[in-house]
Formats: C-alpha cells, structure tokens, sequence
C-alpha cells in the first residue's frame, strides 16, 4: 500500500478552502493554517451589537462552482448552507435621479433598456452575444486551466484574438452601446476583481454572461455562512484546520520546500505546500531567505497591483426597504475618478459606492426592525497613494455617511446604532496584501494567464498557489477555478494514479 501523502495549505480564504477540499477528496492528507481567528480570509465576518456584518465578497455568481467542490464525494453544498436569488443583480442609481434594476428577467431588462435608449437595444443583444463568447472561451474553456509556459497560451491566443481581447471592456462595449449611463452600467464590474473597465482586457464582458447563466446569490446567514460551510466540509473529510496560526517561513532545502513553520515555533513536514495567501507575502516574507523566494519578491512588486477599498459597516434601527440589496451609487465622474483610484497620487474627493444592504434578503443579520450595510469605495493602493488612513478614515467614513444621508437613507446619523472601517492599512496588515490591494495583481492583459503567478512555481516544484494573485484571477469564482487549477497540478504531481475530478 502506498504512502498517504501530505499537504498544507496557507491561508483560508475561498481560494485556499476550494484546494483543501479538493486535495482531502483526493486522498491527500491535508492541513488548512489561517492566520486569523476563523476561516474566510477577505470573506472575515464581524458581529457587533446584534448585526452581523461580512466583511468582503458578498456576490455569489457560479454556484456550480462550489457545487462542484461537494460532488466530489457525492454530497450536496445544501447540505451545508442555503443559497438565496437575489432580484435584481444590482440597483444602479446616479445623482441625475435615474435607476436601472440590472436583473435577470430578459423582458424587463430590454424594456429598461429600450426606454433609456432604443437604438442601444440591438446592441446590448448584440454585446451580450459577445459576452458569451468570451465566457466560454476565457472561462469555461480556460478558467481552470493552468498556464505554466508561454506556448500554452499561445495556443489559445488565436480565439482571445479574434475576441479583440487586447481591447478594453469598456471600449469593446462601447461598440455596441452609445448611451453613457449604460455604458457605466454594463462595465462597472471589472471593479469587483480589482481591474479598470478603460485598461482591463475585454475577455472580463464575461461576467456579464456569468451573472446571466447563473443569476446572483447570497448564502442565508450571510457569506460567512458559506465560509463555515466549506470549512465543515472540509473537516468532515477528515481535513484539520488550523486557526490563529500564522505561517512564519517556509524553509526549502534540495530545491524543495522542506519546512513549514509556524509563528509559535511549530514546524511541519509536508510533500507539497501551496499558498493562498498574498503572493508577495509568500516569495518576499515567507520564503525571503531562499533566493528564489528574493528574487520573485522583487519581481512581483515591479508589477502593477489591483486599487484597494475603503469599507464603512453599521448598522441602524430603521428597516429601508426602498433599497436593493446591492446598489451600485455612481458618482458624478466615471472614467476621471476611476482614472484616479488606479492612479493616485491622492484621495478623489467624490467617490462612487457599493452598497450592500444584506437584511434585504435575510433580515437575521440584525435585531428585528433594524437593517445592517456596508458601504464600499474603491480607492488608491497605499503605493499610489500615501495616505494616513488612521487619519483619513474616519474623515472618510464621514463623507460617506453624509452623502447617503443626503441622498439614498435620510435620518442614517439618528439611526446609525453602530459602525466599523476596514482600510487599505488594514489590508496590509490583517491580510497581508502588498500595497494594501484589494484584489492582488491588476487584471491587465500583460499581467494575466502566463503573465500571471504561476499555478505551480517553477523552480520549486513542490510550491504551488492559489487565490487571486494566480490565474485566473479575483472574485469567488476566479479563486475557486484558481483551485481547480492548482489541484490539478498537485495530484498529478502527488498521486498521478488519481483521476482528478471535473
């Protein structure tokens, strides 16, 4: 009989939750170490007051994604947590007054669109034709497919090609669509994986698709729910996880990683290791001592990095059922402030805002009669930015307060029972994000797939990655795919008599 082999996995997030569950499904041992005090990485939840609050990703859009994750061992993820529709996607608001309900219901959707403009009715159909093309070649096709060398993509380059995926999304849309509001309605979502809509590649319209074949979700309990679900399974496969457990080094020796060790002094023996965590934190801190870790650390900070976020949690003693549970507030500049959140060198003073108002959809997650939000800004990186954020962000959260008081929930100082910043300082520290990025490395063409951080590093070839500074990218279902990937290569690599579950 064979030897069982062993893994670990850094960092808990849904990237390393998805490759922990794969790997335990397989027959590898493996043990799952968080830093912090519960499983989720940028998907933390807090509890204050009666309010539960997530603290990051709060849209899920591919649900067979982490179905599949359960179907390995022939379980069901409803088992472990209740996904809920949410309708519409988004409400997209602008100061002029208008509304657009981004939703599901194809007859509703034209009718919006048609009375916002009619002539841009056939080219939204036309728009959403190319959407799915591009889904089904950048993500059906390619999203969990890891690219290891320059050949393997260019032997995909003809079809991105042909799809002008060295073009913008915004400029590809632009082709089919005249109307600016709904050219601001239909590119705004590179933002959720950190990427510019006027930079980032035109293979991203595929969210477009994504969200249309599978709509948007929201776990009941919130997102953290989902989080605990995965963790349970996780350990119901016979997997350990490891929280308040911060990696200090990874020691190599022969080539190899050989050591994983712990902050506390603990040290481990494993046959493969792979990092959820931030890449730079991986090469530069973690494996700094080996010159391969030194010298891809400074590689990596030579690259361009995703904005990062400024988020504003409270929670009032009013219900505000005339809002959606997502709300996209633009502000009164698009492509100027956007240009300014990837520019820097300073703070805009207008903004445009994720509201998230779960209660909508699951009213547990406050006392009865109360409603529970995040505000979400997109910001400048601490590199592009030099911003004192122990200083600025209470300012900032002001700001914010003061213009939905204004103009989306009158009476929020009255009301507001409490609230909580998380900042790009705290991304750099709570989650060890170079730069405080939010979403790792911008998604431009020149720094994804090969370009991107390598599935399986190339000169150590025990050390692997996931999670949004490898491929495919950021957003849950890029991390997810980004373990399908990497699970791939390592039970190859552990157990090559395995068959790996599609």
């Amino acid at each position: 009989m064979s030897e069982v082999k062993k893994a670990a996995v850094i960092g808990a997030g849904f990237g390393g939750l998805a490759l922990a569950i794969r790997l335990q499904s397989a027959g590898i041992e493996t043990k799952l170490f968080e830093k912090r005090d519960m499983p989720g990485g940028r998907a933390y939840v807090y509890k204050k007051d009666g309010f539960t609050f997530d603290a990051g990703p709060t849209v899920i859009t591919d649900p067979s994604a982490l179905e599949e994750l359960f179907a390995l061992t022939g379980r069901k993820l409803s088992d472990y947590v209740e996904l809920i529709n949410v309708d519409p996607f988004y409400r997209l608001c602008w100061e002029d007054g208008y509304t657009f309900d981004y939703c599901s219901d194809e007859e509703r959707l034209y009718k919006q669109i048609e009375e916002k403009n009619p002539e841009d009715l056939e080219g939204y159909k036309r728009f959403y034709e190319f959407s799915e093309k591009v889904f089904e070649e950048g993500y059906v096709k390619l999203g969990a497919v890891p690219f290891l060398n320059f050949w393997s993509m260019i032997r995909v380059a003809p079809q991105l090609t042909q799809l002008q995926s060295f073009r913008s999304v915004y400029g590809r849309l632009s082709d089919f669509i005249k109307d600016p509001q709904l050219r601001q309605a239909f590119s705004f979502h590179t933002l959720l994986v950190g990427g510019d809509p006027f930079k980032t590649s035109s293979i991203y319209a595929l969210i477009h698709a994504l969200e249309r074949k599978w709509g948007v979700w929201f776990p009941r309990g919130g997102t953290g729910a989902l989080v605990s679900g995965l963790a349970r399974f996780f350990t119901d496969l016979g997997g350990e996880i490891y929280l308040n457990a911060p990696v200090a080094e990874l020691t190599t020796k022969d080539g190899l990683i050989d050591e994983v060790v712990l902050e506390d002094g603990r040290r481990e023996r494993f046959d493969a290791v792979a990092s959820n965590a931030d890449i730079v934190h991986t090469y530069d801190k973690l494996l700094g001592k080996d010159a391969r870790g030194a010298s891809m650390g400074r590689s990596l900070k030579g690259k361009r990095f995703s904005n990062s976020l400024f988020v504003a949690y409270f929670g009032l003693k009013k219900k505000h059922d005339h809002l959606a549970h997502h709300s996209i507030l633009f502000g009164p500049r698009y492509r100027e402030l956007i240009s300014e959140i990837f520019s820097g060198p300073d703070l805009p003073d207008d903004f445009s805002l994720y509201l998230h108002m779960p209660t909508k959809t699951d009213p547990a997650l406050a006392p009865e009669g109360c409603s529970a939000f995040y505000a979400l800004a997109p910001v400048p990186n601490l590199e592009k930015a030099k911003i004192d954020w122990s200083v600025e962000g209470p300012k900032y959260r002001d700001r914010i307060f003061d213009y939905l008081e204004k103009r989306y929930i009158p009476g929020l100082r009255e009301d507001l029972v409490t609230s909580h910043i998380f900042t790009p300082a705290d991304f750099e520290t709570e989650l060890n994000a170079h730069a405080g990025s939010a979403f790792s490395i911008e998604p431009i063409l020149t720094q994804s797939a090969y370009f991107r951080t390598h599935n399986r590093d190339d000169k150590i070839p025990n050390l692997y990655f996931a999670g949004a500074g490898t491929h495919p990218g950021a957003g849950v279902p890029g991390v997810v795919g980004s373990a399908k990937a990497t699970a791939g290569l390592m039970l190859e690599d552990l157990a090559p008599a395995l068959k790996v579950a599609e």
